[in-house]
């Protein structure tokens, strides 16, 4: 098993509400006079469900009306198709969540992943790249629409170390950062820039976290 393989995500569920309830999507935080139709999805990753959705965003009139993790991540979910998060699509034609989640879908599939940053896969990564951003992530973390992002999640310590490497290796500034725990108990941290620079400081972030699984522990004098 190599370091920075690809723990590629498992999509858990996949249901469509075409016509819900409208106190079903009040209680979601869709609107009943902009939505009628509700798509519903569990991965055991969140981070890279968060990523999908908004690429749903790109391919669909859809909005993410509800994104959530669950606490202590999938390791501890509360059934088997639970996973690490729910996710929601709201609009207002049942044809368009259709496309949002066969989006959803295919980035989980192909494109957004955890990746192994020790040979035994104890610690995972997630140092994404979002070249262009949709409707969803842009308005959480304050970008405009077609922004490069870089998405960087790792363990608690690690994600510390390997942050201030990202933020050193490239022109990059922090849109958001989110110190631990999370829900999951990582940390994580949204970098904003050109894509190069985006490109950089996702590259610095997993060679720090790469090289903190390597040696978890230093000498003074090397430090």
């Amino acid at each position: 098993m190599s370091i920075l393989e690809p723990m590629v995500p498992t999509v858990l569920s996949v249901r469509r509400i075409p016509a819900a309830h409208p106190d079903l999507l009040r209680s979601y935080g869709a609107d009943p006079a902009r939505h009628a139709s509700l798509g519903l999805v569990t991965c055991d990753q969140d981070d890279p469900t968060y990523v999908a959705l908004d690429e749903a965003t790109k391919h669909a009139r859809v909005d993410v009306v509800f994104a959530r993790s669950f606490y202590a991540g999938s390791a501890h979910a509360s059934g088997r198709l639970s996973g690490e998060i729910l996710g929601v699509l709201a609009a207002a034609d049942p044809d368009e969540v259709d496309e949002g989640l066969r989006a959803l879908v295919r980035c989980l599939e192909h494109d957004a992943c955890f990746y192994r940053a020790d040979d035994a896969g104890t610690v995972a990564v997630f140092p994404h790249v979002i070249a262009s951003l949709g409707h969803y992530l842009s308005r959480e973390a304050g970008l405009a629409p077609g922004a490069s992002m870089a998405y960087l999640v790792a363990p608690p310590l690690e994600a510390t170390y390997a942050l201030d490497a990202a933020l050193k290796a490239a022109d990059v500034t922090a849109a958001k950062i989110f110190p631990p725990p999370s829900e999951t108990n990582f940390a994580s941290a949204w970098l904003a820039g050109e894509l190069p620079a985006c490109e950089a400081a996702a590259a610095a972030y997993a060679e720090a976290v790469v090289e903190v699984a390597r040696r978890p522990r230093v000498d003074r004098s090397e430090r």
